[in-house]
């Protein structure tokens, strides 16, 4: 068997080459005592995009233009797992972003002027940099989403995939 894929730790945020499957990505918690369990995130696919670099990409996928279209290749081992999603207009991607810079727990968000708290932010560079995009759906080929609205970098590590739900996923009205 081929030797497990090198650790992504909390300190580093570097991902390194990985398997693309059934690959998987370890990540050890913070410091803690309580919580030094090793923690194992396994890609169950891969986004392709149209960019390959962060400059250019759209911030979110509400400011995509029309050339923000791309697939999702899920591993076949999983794709009894998309019956069903066709019924579905939005998906949301929740994917590993394993080309971000050092964490930063001050950041000064994209379209404001002042520095804000990381945490009250939706900027990448996180101490865990999981990402998650609400992308437009337009069909499934087989294991394959092909959809629209990406901010995506293409290559990126797709963790899971879930359903867009309006009612649910635009929280309290008022």
């Amino acid at each position: 068997p081929p030797p497990p894929p090198p650790r992504i730790t909390s300190a580093d945020h570097e991902l390194p080459q990985m398997e693309r499957w059934p690959g998987s990505l370890r990540a050890t918690a913070a410091p803690a005592s309580r919580l030094k369990r090793q923690r194992q995130l396994r890609p169950i696919g891969i986004v392709r995009s149209p960019f390959v670099q962060q400059s250019g990409t759209p911030a979110q996928p509400s400011f995509a233009g029309d050339e923000a279209v791309g697939t999702v290749e899920v591993d076949p081992h999983f794709e009894e797992g998309l019956a069903g999603i066709e019924g579905f207009d939005r998906i949301w991607l929740v994917c590993w972003l394993d080309r971000i810079g050092p964490v930063r727990l001050t950041v000064v968000p994209y379209l404001d002027t002042e520095p804000r708290g990381l945490f009250t932010t939706r900027a990448p560079s996180r101490p865990n940099p999981i990402g998650m995009s609400a992308v437009r759906l337009l069909h499934r080929d087989g294991p394959v989403l092909h959809v629209a609205d990406l901010d995506l970098l293409d290559g990126t590590p797709l963790l899971d995939i879930k359903p867009f739900v309006p009612d649910l996923d635009g929280g309290p009205a008022g």
